[in-house]
């Protein structure tokens, strides 16, 4: 059976029926679309403001490589400027691919690309080595929340180098259903309630950041990378099998089998959550080593740089992070048996 006709322009044959609305569109008529629903989000949430010099968190993957040829395209209409920031965690066989396509992206687009690495920032971590550190101690499964944590940092860092007065990264619609089933299940009340929206502010001298394909579903980017033939790189991280991130994937799959908009009921959902005011946690103060944004005497990466480098990473990750103030050995990067020095934890 033929394919029916495109019901935007009338004239091509459909390529696809979109998952969200049911039309069948073409593959330029689809195209058109995205990009004017990514318009949508940017200017009625009011992300990037006219003369905004924006950071694109660039991993190579297809959601950042989408939003970076999606907001290249309307930087003009915008009228803001791009750059590229790439993140180096340090993962042995699989960041170099990631960050050579990245390096292509950049040049084929001609925009300028700053690469910042958890080695130089952190004292001589790696994700390698803070795997090897943590392997002993319980707590290999928790690479992931050491790796989200400091690559916040890091992309924080890296737009400052480069004058960058917003950060935009790709999460999708799917990753932030996901992080919103992973709070329920967790029972964090206070993240959930933060959950909403489309990115922070920039509270504590923080960089204002915003997700402009939160509304987009993964199908729908990877569609779009298709149609526009954009190369990106698609192995998945070495360490994300582990990751409790997995359950809630798997979990939102069979969701949305049994009801296609579960995805965006979640998303919306956490725009519409408030906690009571005797729930809320207090404002947020200054770490007392940094200087960043923290609940409390220590934000979440001069922590965990904390504990890796006495050779107690369990202490950084566990609720209430207790113990942080007690005597331990410390370690070096990825190899706890040896007590030299700790390298300090760098300022920001």
């Amino acid at each position: 059976m033929p394919a029916p006709p495109c019901t935007s322009c009338h004239a091509a044959r459909a390529a696809l029926r979109r998952p969200r609305s049911g039309q069948a569109l073409c593959g330029a008529c689809f195209c058109s679309a995205f990009e004017a629903e990514v318009l949508h989000t940017v200017l009625a949430g009011r992300l990037l403001p006219p003369g905004a010099a924006v950071a694109v968190g660039a991993s190579g993957g297809k959601d950042s490589t989408v939003l970076a040829h999606v907001l290249r395209g309307l930087a003009p209409r915008l009228g803001i400027s791009l750059q590229l920031v790439a993140v180096d965690e340090g993962i042995g066989g699989y960041r170099d691919a990631a960050l050579a396509a990245v390096r292509r992206q950049a040049a084929r687009w001609e925009l300028p690309l700053t690469v910042v690495a958890y080695e130089d920032l952190f004292g001589g971590w790696t994700m390698d080595a803070v795997a090897r550190s943590t392997a002993g101690s319980g707590r290999s499964r928790s690479c992931c929340t050491f790796c989200g944590v400091l690559r916040r940092r890091a992309l924080e860092e890296g737009a400052r180098r480069v004058g960058a007065t917003h950060i935009v990264t790709g999460h999708n619609a799917d990753d932030m259903a996901e992080t919103v089933l992973m709070n329920f299940l967790r029972g964090d009340a206070g993240r959930l309630a933060r959950g909403g929206g489309l990115g922070s502010p920039g509270e504590g001298g923080a960089l204002p950041r915003c997700r402009p394909l939160q509304f987009a579903s993964q199908k729908e980017v990877v569609l779009y990378a298709h149609f526009r033939r954009l190369d990106y790189f698609s192995e998945e991280c070495v360490y994300a099998p582990e990751a409790f991130r997995g359950h809630a994937r798997d979990l939102l799959k069979r969701l949305e089998a049994a009801r296609p908009s579960a995805v965006l009921d979640l998303v919306h959902s956490a725009e519409r959550l408030a906690l009571a005011a005797s729930a809320r946690p207090p404002r947020p103060g200054a770490c007392s080593r940094c200087g960043a944004l923290a609940s409390r005497a220590l934000c979440q990466a001069c922590a965990l740089l904390d504990g890796l480098n006495r050779g107690r990473p369990r202490l950084a990750i566990g609720k209430g992070r207790r113990g942080l103030d007690e005597q331990a050995t410390p370690g070096t990067p990825g190899d706890p048996a040896q007590t030299p020095t700790p390298k300090a934890v760098p300022t920001f």
